[in-house]
């Protein structure tokens, strides 16, 4: 690659590369320490989320573009401004910078003296982490909020706790998760969001759907109905994009347009192929979303990309399991700290060798060069069309930095790069490319997500479809009390509902099925679902208590107010989003006044 002269020289782009960085944690504040609980919260802050502050300052300071989608869920919001993490963080980095010494103590005195300079490692992360907590005076949230408001990235959101979208019982359920996701991220940063991470990149089309389950209350499961779809939800509450796995593209249908269909040019059921662009751009290229919902204002997707994902995720084929880089597994007791590396896939603990900081370093810039030429490949077809195509490469967070340690600085190396040399390939958020670029065409697409299978069976099997058995009754519950208004009469009755709510949101997420199916939690999901559910419970008999009788006893006053403490996310969260067929104009979703609203442009569709 030719290294450019000067920014001046750089050609406009011939392609884009669009990164979608998702950050979610379960609710852990209140629900345990360790192994599970909130020393995840903890490790995932010290790991990841202020290792990509520091990228993106770096970045910033040297006027390099980067661009990505941030998506950060509404739940992790909640936790990164609950005092108990702003009072709790420090001391836990306290505690590493504390057991850093130790090891360096311990090795120094055995004559191990790498070990001894790793230790020191560790010693100046933690303390740098610490330091750029207290700069932040606690608030990770304004750490990302400033780039949010300069334009290096884009915040998207997700969904309020995560819950599967295809799974959930009731089109109130869906829009519930989606309306309270976009009015916490109001809250946090003063405008709606734009695009959202569906979680699991969950997927399903409108139609006909009934209860996979039987309830365990004994009640039976209503018949089948006709639901909406994932777009139209999204639709609703303002969002204009997603992203979803390489299948439901590569087996998506085109839907030609009417005046398409009386010319005879498009048959009916067109494979992606066979879209507005040649086949090179099939995975290379957004779409309007299909489906019975006003088209107007309809959501777009975004394809991930199969190749570079593999290399960028994977332990077994992809850049985190290197050899020279940290391993993830084996940690020195009681501090926890890690010394050794990678060494081999299949390398026995007792064997690993000790990790070398620098090495590790120098071969990120090695990794970084690979995957831009990758991206560059992958587009190389469709350089020189006349709308540029955009490799849409979408992550968990978590896995840059405390997943994949290196991970930060290969993501600060990807943008260096992209910035230093003619690649002809330059970031950009989801956002900015569809205000520039039309979509390739409406797109139908099957149900499906980015989990093993490429179907739902990560969060509905033998394993986890008695949890749904609690889910589905609950949800109908609360639409039920939602729906009948007495709540909206008294302060009280508001407050009762409000943590009905909030429960049923937690039970609702998906983090519970995927521990317990992968196995890496499982006992913790567990009890953490039957925690909700019983309170749940708990919250449904005061509710019915204060249906009755208009008040409460002392006892069941105080029990409230001890799961709503234990509970406290969402404070303003509003019953209303549960009751049936409750919708909002899409432009009061995006806090906009309708008559002052930009219509949504849906000739940008290419024809």
């Amino acid at each position: 690659m030719a290294q450019a002269s000067s920014t001046a020289e750089k050609r406009r782009p011939a392609g884009y590369l669009t990164f979608t960085l998702h950050a979610h944690l379960p609710y852990v504040v209140n629900h345990g320490t360790w192994p599970h609980g909130m020393e995840w919260l903890h490790e995932a802050a010290a790991e990841t989320y202020l290792p990509l502050l520091r990228v993106l300052r770096n970045l910033e300071r040297d006027k390099i573009r980067f661009n990505c989608n941030l998506s950060l869920s509404p739940i992790l919001l909640e936790q990164f401004s609950h005092p108990i993490f702003i009072a709790e963080f420090p001391k836990y980095l306290t505690r590493k910078i504390v057991a850093a010494r130790e090891d360096e103590a311990y090795f120094t005195q055995s004559g191990e003296a790498h070990l001894a300079d790793t230790a020191r490692f560790w010693h100046r992360f933690f303390t740098q982490a610490i330091e750029d907590f207290r700069a932040l005076n606690g608030s990770i949230i304004s750490g990302f909020r400033h780039f949010n408001d300069t334009g290096l990235i884009e915040i998207i959101t997700s969904c309020a706790t995560h819950g599967y979208l295809p799974l959930l019982g009731t089109d109130e359920s869906v829009r519930a998760q989606i309306r309270t996701a976009v009015s916490t991220h109001i809250r946090y940063f003063d405008r709606p969001p734009r695009g959202i991470w569906t979680p699991e990149c969950g997927y399903r089309p409108a139609g006909s759907w009934n209860h996979p389950v039987s309830f365990a209350d004994g009640t039976q499961p209503p018949p089948s109905f006709d639901r909406i779809g994932v777009e139209q939800a999204l639709s609703e509450s303002g969002i204009d994009f997603f992203v979803v796995d390489t299948h439901l593209v590569e087996e998506g249908h085109r839907v030609p347009s009417p005046y398409e269909l009386l010319k005879g040019d498009v048959p009916v059921n067109a494979p992606a192929e066979q879209m507005t662009q040649a086949s090179h751009r099939t995975l290379y290229q957004p779409y309007y979303v299909d489906g019975p919902y006003d088209k107007q204002h309809a959501t777009t997707i975004f394809p991930r990309d199969p190749r570079t994902g593999l290399q960028v995720w994977s332990g077994d084929f992809g850049y985190p399991g290197d050899a020279l880089y940290l391993d993830f597994h084996k940690k020195r007791w009681p501090g926890g700290h890690r010394y050794w590396r990678v060494t081999g896939h299949k390398v026995d603990m007792g064997d690993k060798q000790p990790y070398y900081p620098q090495q590790a370093a120098e071969q990120v810039q090695t990794h970084a060069s690979h995957f831009v030429h990758l991206v560059h490949e992958a587009l190389k077809p469709g350089l020189g069309d006349a709308i540029p195509p955009i490799l849409s490469a979408p992550f968990d967070a978590e896995l840059f930095g405390h997943w994949w340690f290196e991970g930060p600085l290969w993501l600060e190396a990807v943008a260096r790069i992209l910035h230093d040399y003619n690649t002809d390939v330059q970031f950009i958020s989801g956002s900015e490319y569809l205000d520039q670029y039309p979509r390739a065409g409406l797109i139908a697409m099957h149900e499906g997500s980015w989990g093993a299978e490429g179907n739902n069976n990560v969060w509905m099997n033998p394993d986890t479809s008695w949890t749904y058995t609690y889910i589905y009754p609950a949800e109908l519950y609360t639409r039920e009390v939602a729906t009948a208004g007495l709540w909206r009469n008294s302060a009280l009755g508001k407050r009762i509902a409000q943590q009905l709510c909030r429960e049923l949101l937690l039970l609702e997420s998906s983090d519970w099925q995927s521990l317990i199916t992968t196995g890496a939690a499982r006992d913790y999901a567990e009890v953490r679902f039957i925690t909700h559910n019983e309170q749940f419970n708990e919250v449904k008999a005061i509710w019915q208590a204060f249906e009755s009788d208009g008040k409460l006893t002392d006892a069941q006053e105080t029990r409230l107010s001890e799961i709503e403490e234990r509970d406290k996310i969402f404070p303003d969260i509003d019953p209303g989003f549960w009751a049936a067929g409750a919708k909002q104009e899409r432009e009061q979703a995006r806090g906009k006044n309708p008559a002052e609203a930009t219509p949504h442009s849906a000739a940008k569709a290419t024809a």
